[in-house]
């Protein structure tokens, strides 16, 4: 990998991304970095529909000869494609309690190792670690979807919910759009109790466009209900894809003494021995993740659970597969 690859990709690394303080610069490295990785525009392939013929001329490139016409005809004419602008992006973002959650620390100036000067130099120095919560993957993965979105001139929506709706705003491709879209993301969250599902069915009855819906959230909620909202929403003919965010704490249960536990979204605590509770524990995360599974296969929805702790490059990777055998 090229030192210029290895550098923008640090930015795809949550620990890094904990000690940038703008969103919209997350999401702009973010991205970058990604697109960097692949060595490809990130827009390619996602968005595009014939638009009209021309004739061949001496030097363009034969991949885009339309060979069904030069055999009817033994003319040559090249395919021309247009960027499509009436993708509908809604972005719907969980900021229930449980997403503060967080136990991923930024790294430190010396851990980073970053050798390109104009990329370290954006980084805030902070006296002490950051901590990077579920809220904040979320919503860098949000932003940086939006911001793919938009350079390409699609439609991005957000809504941002947690037991209501506290708010939405309707997809556009206006220019302010993205500005919005960042600012309600990075807003600091009031770290309510959580109502998915009724939350989908007021947005299925909302959204008066066919949509690609982004569905963001630990989902740490009642399935049965989950899947109602999902069910409404794909009897409107929307597209979803489903990504799971799970601190590494929740996916691990790592913790070894006498620990006092703090239940998000009045819960209550328990001071328990947490090896007594591990393998229980594990194993009821495991059936609750198979019933998402199972709920949105049964639905033809794409699902994916991540780890904040890890790099955002496979969400984002996800997406741009889904998009592109979507259109296929």
């Amino acid at each position: 990998m090229s030192e210029t690859v290895a550098d923008y990709r640090k930015y795809l690394d949550p620990r890094t991304l904990a000690r940038i303080g703008a969103l919209d610069l997350r999401a702009r490295l973010i991205v970058e970095g990604l697109m960097t990785g692949m060595h490809r525009s990130p827009y390619q392939g996602i968005s595009v529909e014939f638009a009209q013929h021309r004739p061949y001329v001496s030097g363009d490139d034969i991949r885009h000869v339309d060979w069904k016409v030069f055999g009817r005809s033994d003319k040559v004419y090249l395919k021309q494609y247009q960027e499509e602008t009436n993708l509908h992006l809604l972005l719907i973002v969980d900021a229930s309690e449980s997403m503060g959650f967080g136990t991923v620390q930024s790294r430190e100036d010396g851990g980073s190792k970053i050798e390109d000067r104009a990329l370290s130099s954006i980084l805030h120095s902070r006296s002490s670690p950051t901590t990077w919560t579920k809220y904040d993957h979320a919503t860098a993965i949000a932003a940086s979807l939006a911001y793919m979105a938009i350079q390409q001139q699609d439609s991005v929506g957000l809504a941002i919910f947690d037991q209501t709706l506290s708010r939405y705003f309707k997809p556009s491709n206006s220019p302010g759009q993205w500005k919005v879209v960042v600012n309600e993301l990075q807003q600091v969250p009031r770290w309510n109790k959580t109502n998915t599902g009724r939350i989908l069915d007021q947005l299925a009855e909302k959204l008066t466009h066919r949509s690609l819906i982004v569905l963001i959230s630990d989902f740490f909620d009642d399935a049965a209900s989950i899947q109602k909202g999902l069910r409404h929403l794909r009897h409107k003919k929307h597209e979803l894809m489903v990504f799971q965010i799970l601190d590494p704490a929740e996916i691990e249960f790592p913790f070894e003494d006498v620990t006092l536990f703090k239940g998000l979204e009045e819960r209550g605590e328990l001071l328990t021995e947490p090896r007594a509770l591990r393998e229980g524990y594990l194993e009821q995360l495991r059936m609750f993740t198979d019933e998402l599974k199972r709920i949105c296969r049964g639905m033809n929805i794409d699902f994916q659970r991540f780890s904040s702790g890890d790099s955002l490059e496979v969400p984002l990777s996800q997406f741009l597969a889904t998009r592109a055998a979507s259109i296929k």
